[in-house]
């Protein structure tokens, strides 16, 4: 056993893989001791809030300020102000009035604000411009000038007894405040998704539930297929016969077609992460049947195995004590991609909107489900979705790659 041990650690592939394996269940593990609380708890009311650090504006107008003038900080006002619709749509106006296209860069706030200013003329009726085009480029102008002009902000409260406003703070364009000392600040690192929640503390626990369907699936697959092909193979005969018929039958179907029509006769609000991990385990064992019952055939007639047959041993000893332990390594492989695949069957079927039920814990499907229902793809909110295909990638390339190595160390074909 240590010899074995020692052969496998002694693997790159197999070291990497396991490592990478091990830091995702580590982090998925311990961010929750730092971070805990509801993963489903909505925080934000509006949806794909950036990722950042938020903190209160209505705490922070009370909260002590100093002065500090920036370079370049009005500059960056206004590059955050002009958005690039606007930016292209002065372009257009600029073109029309006659400046030539090569002189306009909308990426050069500076000059683009410089040129807007020489050449916009709001009596100036394009050739095709409608009427609310042309209110439009005004509503720009003076939102323009306001934020070039206006450096300073005047908060107004009401009076108890009359009701009219009175000055109460003025804020200006140079006061700073330090966001530690705001009172409620939370941080974001990923965001919030559609539903305004915590797309870091969801994504942890979505993985670690996908983790735990890709363990009890993959486990449950692999004992049906160890058991079934160790039968098949030793016994032979009828009941070799039946498995493999059973096995064939399975083999036809597609095995996902099947898994979509059992989650699907399941019923959303009894489908649970549990239930989900049964379904997927008692429908992606027969490829791991074939692969057993053909090592033990090739097993079942060695000498050792005669050998215990003379000695008048029984079937389950011969198998468990004779076969089980030359096929070992093969099924931990097995295992090992069981796994890999029963996660990738529970994001597929939760991309198709027949995963776990929403409303109890999420996973990494359901988390993709999400972002393509509200188009977080075409609307450039990468928070929502590349992190889930990120962690996708990183637990299948890690069981892959231990998968590998481990058949690089027991497969004397591919070894060195």
């Amino acid at each position: 056993m240590k010899n074995t041990l020692r052969q496998v650690f002694h693997s790159p592939k197999f070291v990497a893989g396991f490592i990478i394996f091990v830091a995702v269940l580590m982090t998925l593990f311990i961010y929750p001791l730092f971070n805990p609380g509801n993963p489903l708890q909505m925080l934000a009311l509006n949806s794909f809030s950036k990722p950042g650090t938020y903190v209160s504006v209505y705490d922070s107008i009370d909260t002590d300020s100093i002065v500090m003038k920036l370079p370049g900080a009005a500059e960056k006002r206004l590059e955050d102000k002009l958005s690039m619709d606007d930016r292209l749509a002065m372009k257009e106006w600029l073109v029309t009035a006659g400046v030539p296209e090569g002189d306009i860069d909308t990426t050069d706030t500076t000059n683009l604000l410089k040129i807007w200013k020489e050449k916009y003329d709001p009596s100036i009726k394009p050739a095709g411009m409608t009427i609310a085009k042309r209110n439009y480029y005004k509503r720009l102008t003076i939102d323009l000038d306001k934020a070039l002009n206006s450096n300073e902000v005047t908060i107004a409260t009401p009076n108890a007894e009359t009701g009219a406003l009175e000055e109460a703070k003025k804020i200006n364009d140079t006061d700073y405040v330090n966001t530690k000392d705001v009172t409620n600040a939370i941080t974001l690192p990923l965001g919030t998704d559609n539903f305004g929640r915590d797309v870091l503390k969801e994504l942890v626990s979505a993985a670690r539930t996908s983790i735990m369907i890709g363990f009890i699936a993959g486990i449950i697959a692999t004992l049906i297929g160890l058991s079934t092909g160790l039968l098949a193979g030793y016994v032979g005969g009828m009941v070799d016969e039946l498995i493999l018929f059973i096995t064939n039958l399975f083999t036809v179907i597609p095995g996902f077609i099947i898994l979509i029509l059992i989650s699907y006769g399941i019923g959303q609000e009894n489908r649970g992460a549990t239930t989900v991990a049964i379904t997927i385990g008692l429908t992606s064992w027969t490829w791991t049947t074939r692969s057993v019952r053909s090592q033990v055939i090739s097993l079942r007639n060695r000498d050792h195995v005669n050998l215990s047959k003379l000695s008048g041993h029984s079937l389950p000893r011969i198998i468990l004590s004779d076969i089980l332990p030359y096929i070992a390594s093969y099924v931990v492989m097995a295992l090992i991609l069981q796994i890999s695949t029963a996660i990738l069957a529970e994001a597929q079927l939760s991309m198709l909107g027949l995963g776990p039920k929403t409303t109890e814990v999420p996973t990494l499907g359901l988390m993709m489900n999400w972002a393509m229902v509200y188009s977080a793809h075409t609307h450039g909110y990468w928070w929502a979705y590349f992190p889930v295909l990120l962690i996708i990638a990183l637990v299948s390339f890690s069981l892959n790659l231990m998968n590998t190595g481990l058949d690089q160390v027991f497969n004397p074909t591919l070894r060195d």
